[in-house]
């Protein structure tokens, strides 16, 4: 089934780049292949501390992969001017989703781990806070625009927020601390990314990329992943402000060089996984449904104890499952849920939204070469 999906892919994708004013096939290949690397990283979030493979996998994964994403979805935002069409898109394709999963996560939760029912739409749980954060950031970026120096001081907000106790509400603590990857996303123009497009970038990355699995399996023993997630602050984790400052801008540095290496290996031309590119939504979404329903069942267990040919195989799983959950069937059964619409009596009469393309998770392709 996933060879047929990935057929299917396929013809979408040399039919969508045939016609004009076809999506950048560049920026769809990196969006489907960071689904997948988020996809894996979440399942091997419950081995990290069981199989040291695993944790220095996690290690380089979660070092660069949000960052990386952050920074398309800012570069995707970039036109973003709060135009009642734009806030309409917004609110249909990031925060009724967002609500809606929030939900759904919250049911699971209570079936599988026996948590009571509770819906805190306040407090994200789980990979929904990245909806969360994505609606937040989009409504900035008139904001952003205004200043002369946007990243600089993206950055000293996100030094400033890591500095600070705070709680979890609206998932602050992550949508301050990659703030600066969304600001560096809209402060980039295409031809920005024309030196990863290169030879020779292409054979820096893979050397660059080959250390850093190196240096994660040396430090994985030695290093726990939690800087990694933005999710606590300096004094929440008991580190010195200095300590702290240091070593966040050490991390900064670490994901720029990453994410570079990362998007130079990234395919420009349309491929076989192309069109998955345009539908991220789904497989983000609901995977962690399977995730966490393995890890509240005791599946990691035998994982573990099924030691690395398992945990290799696990990944592969993860890999798949990622392709199935952007297929179409998977599309049609959960568009409802992935894409839900507001009834048509909450829109301006004059300004009633066109019915959208079943699975359509994006907005209409932009004029952009492909590379």
């Amino acid at each position: 089934m996933a060879s047929d999906t990935l057929t299917q892919a396929r013809v979408t994708a040399e039919k969508g780049s045939a016609a004009a004013g076809s999506r950048d096939p560049f920026l769809d290949n990196a969006k489907f292949l960071l689904v997948v690397l988020v996809v894996m990283g979440h399942s091997w979030g419950p081995l990290e501390d069981r199989i040291r493979v695993m944790k220095a996998a996690y290690l380089v994964v979660y070092a660069f992969h949000m960052p990386a994403f952050v920074l398309i979805c800012g570069h995707l935002a970039r036109s973003f001017t709060g135009r009642p069409d734009q806030v309409r898109k917004l609110l249909t394709g990031v925060l009724l989703p967002y609500l809606v999963f929030e939900t759904v996560y919250a049911g699971m939760y209570t079936v599988v781990w026996h948590q009571p029912f509770s819906i805190t739409p306040t407090e994200p749980r789980y990979l929904t806070w990245f909806l969360l954060a994505l609606f937040l950031w989009r409504l900035t970026v008139p904001l952003w625009r205004a200043l002369r120096h946007p990243v600089p001081v993206a950055v000293l907000v996100s030094l400033g927020a890591g500095l600070t106790s705070m709680g979890y509400d609206l998932a602050l603590p992550r949508v301050l601390m990659f703030l600066p990857w969304f600001v560096l996303g809209m402060s980039l123009r295409r031809e920005h990314f024309a030196p990863l497009r290169t030879p020779v970038a292409r054979w820096i990355a893979v050397p660059v990329l080959l250390c850093a699995c190196l240096g994660a399996y040396w430090a994985a023993p030695r290093t726990s992943g939690g800087w990694l997630l933005m999710q606590w602050s300096g004094p929440d984790m008991g580190v010195p402000a200095g300590t702290y400052v240091v070593t966040r801008l050490g991390l900064f540095a670490l994901a720029a060089i990453l994410t570079s290496a990362f998007l130079a290996l990234v395919p420009g031309r349309a491929t076989v996984f192309t069109a998955l590119g345009a539908v991220t939504l789904y497989p983000y979404l609901l995977h962690g449904l399977f995730v966490k329903t393995v890890e509240g069942s005791g599946g990691y267990d035998v994982v573990a104890a099924g030691g690395l040919p398992s945990a290799a195989l696990l990944t592969v799983l993860a890999g798949v499952l990622a392709v199935l959950l952007g297929s179409a069937p998977v599309r049609r059964a959960a568009g409802p849920f992935v894409e839900p619409r507001l009834p048509k009596w909450l829109w301006s009469p004059e300004e009633t939204p066109p019915r959208a393309a079943p699975g359509a998770s994006e907005p209409a392709p932009s004029r952009q070469s492909a590379r």
